[in-house]
């Protein structure tokens, strides 16, 4: 375990167990008296903390939030096998226990929790708050609403060919196989769970600083491609309670525009902002400062 030390935060290497598995995660602590209140944060399809979720953090620590970052199990510096196995009941799990943990954790105000997602994660946080109404406010940037829509964003041909992978995966899966696994993110007309124009050059801009890593894990197990459809977690944005920040990219075909803003529409108590960048960008300059930036006058907003 280690301690970094800045002049307005410490960052400190820890864990908590999700169902048996242990779960690494970096905790924020802002260099103030009172007890701050703890944002949990966590990556997109496939993604692990290190693609930048630091800079979130530090900004949000900057501002005098605490913030709790974590890697799912089978991924990044989680334990967890096999790994690279993309199960959406286990993140939900891991969610549930990200979360659980903040809220046992000493000189924080574990009163106002914000879960804050981002991509498929922005999807997992709705889901959350659906059930969660004990949650402070949510943040969901570029999230995935709906699983026919991400479907239809991947050409015909390459889906048919996930698809296929999907089945041998699954059939493997069941005779006791080690998975069978495709890259999360590929090139356009690669066979790939994410092929927008965008999508490789960027990504590689976000994992710049190990991209050696990076080329060795842009995998998951192929039979995700075969749950992505049901996947739709706007459908029940109507539950959901807590002030929701929903962050959208005018140029994203990830997660198509309408039926982000349709999902957003549904939220009872929803702030929506619109980018013009493509679904990989807020992360990057020159949007992120404006992305960051937004974020943070909804939570001083919605938690001051």
């Amino acid at each position: 375990m280690s301690t970094t030390t800045t002049g307005t935060y410490t960052r400190e290497d820890t864990t908590f167990d999700s169902h048996g598995t242990s779960c690494a995660a970096w905790l924020y602590r802002p260099d103030r008296g009172e007890a701050p209140p703890i944002i949990v944060m966590a990556h997109g399809f496939g993604a692990v903390r290190g693609m930048r979720l630091d800079a979130y953090a530090e900004r949000f620590a900057q501002a005098g939030f605490a913030v709790l970052v974590f890697d799912y199990r089978g991924f990044g510096d989680s334990d967890g096998r096999p790994r690279q196995v993309l199960s959406v009941p286990m993140q939900h799990e891991d969610w549930r226990a990200a979360v659980a943990h903040a809220r046992t954790l000493p000189d924080v105000d574990t009163s106002r929790v914000v879960a804050w997602g981002t991509s498929f994660a922005g999807g997992h946080v709705l889901h959350l708050a659906a059930e969660d109404h004990d949650l402070a406010a949510v943040i969901a940037q570029v999230p995935h609403v709906s699983g026919p829509a991400a479907v239809r964003s991947v050409p015909v041909r390459v889906s048919a060919r996930l698809i296929l992978a999907g089945l041998r995966d699954a059939i493997g899966a069941a005779l006791g196989r080690s998975p069978h696994r495709v890259p999360a993110v590929g090139k356009p007309g690669e066979i790939a769970m994410m092929t927008a124009p965008d999508a490789w050059p960027l990504v590689q801009r976000l994992v710049a600083a190990d991209l050696p890593r990076f080329e060795r894990e842009n995998v998951v197990a192929a039979r995700i491609a075969l749950v992505m459809a049901t996947y739709s977690p706007g459908r029940h944005a109507d539950r959901i309670t807590a002030p929701t920040l929903v962050q959208i990219a005018l140029k994203d075909i990830v997660t198509p525009v309408k039926v982000a803003k349709k999902a957003a529409a549904r939220i009872p108590r929803a702030q929506v902002k619109t980018y013009d960048c493509s679904h990989f960008e807020p992360y990057l300059d020159p949007y992120f400062e404006s992305v960051v930036g937004d974020q943070i006058d909804f939570l001083n907003r919605t938690l001051g």
